[in-house]
């Protein structure tokens, strides 16, 4: 009974499709001690029908905290690549857990400018964090350089590893850079959406934490921290939308900033689709 009245609950909080991520999170959500937010980015329809394949690209929070159990699981999981959204900063402070031999790229492009901007932007935005993450989103000067290398790698990866990438609360650069390999598979934009919100679903107990401490030790209003921690529809609606102001669309934003061929979209489809 109490499990029907949950996912009565959660049913009303997502769309039809964002419940239905959800609701098979026993397949898609990878429990980790050391990690939040770790799931695998399969299962996802495409428009033409087709399926992203189980097991081959995961997504996460910071990794820098996993347990041995936990390298084991991704060593099971045969995760190979290891793409790190963070900055210098960030990275070098805590620095990811992960196998031997692990093939790892940071991509730090616009994360430490960032991170001061964040700072500094908290203490002036206390009533409106959305007004804060949305600047965030709709800024295009990184993108070629943050996901452009993340790219390369999920083009040549080896056909018997999997791929992680994450950032620190695996929600913004993270987000992005998930909604843009969804979409280069021609995953429909609602079930990219309903990718990033989930978010708000394997983050809540973090989220929680977090919040508490931002009103607490930075004297932020609590609504304003609750939006800058939240992940909205409408901020990576404003990523989107910023693509497709400066480049006319995302497809050619992929083509012309992230060098994507016709025989890299080909290649993509190939290794991740069924």
């Amino acid at each position: 009974m109490k499990k029907n009245i949950l996912l009565l609950m959660l049913a009303t909080s997502f769309s039809y499709a964002g419940f239905a991520q959800v609701a098979d999170s026993t397949q898609r959500h990878i429990v980790l001690q050391g990690a939040a937010n770790f799931r695998d980015l399969g299962g996802y329809k495409t428009k033409d029908g087709r399926e992203v394949k189980w097991g081959k690209v995961y997504r996460s929070a910071d990794i820098s905290k996993l347990t041995d159990a936990d390298l084991q699981v991704l060593k099971d999981k045969h995760i190979a690549t290891d793409v790190d959204f963070r900055g210098h900063q960030e990275s070098a402070a805590a620095p990811d857990r992960m196998n031997p031999n692990t093939d790892y790229i940071l991509c730090p492009a616009g994360s430490d400018s960032l991170n001061n901007s964040m700072m500094k932007g908290m203490m002036g935005h206390k009533a409106n964090g959305d007004s804060l993450i949305t600047s965030f989103y709709i800024n295009t000067k990184y993108l070629k350089d943050r996901y452009k290398p993340f790219f390369d790698k999920l083009i040549n990866l080896p056909d018997d590893q999997s791929l992680l990438f994450h950032c620190t609360a695996g929600k913004d650069r993270t987000g992005i850079g998930a909604a843009l390999f969804l979409y280069s598979l021609g995953v429909p934009y609602n079930t990219i959406v309903d990718d990033y919100t989930a978010t708000n679903y394997y983050r809540k107990d973090e989220n929680v934490k977090a919040i508490a401490g931002m009103t607490k030790m930075m004297n932020i209003n609590p609504d304003a921290a609750k939006a800058m921690m939240s992940a909205k529809k409408e901020y990576l609606d404003a990523t989107f939308a910023a693509i497709k102001q400066q480049y006319g669309s995302v497809d050619n934003f992929l083509r012309t900033q992230i060098g994507l061929t016709n025989q890299d979209y080909k290649t993509l489809k190939a290794k991740y689709l069924q």
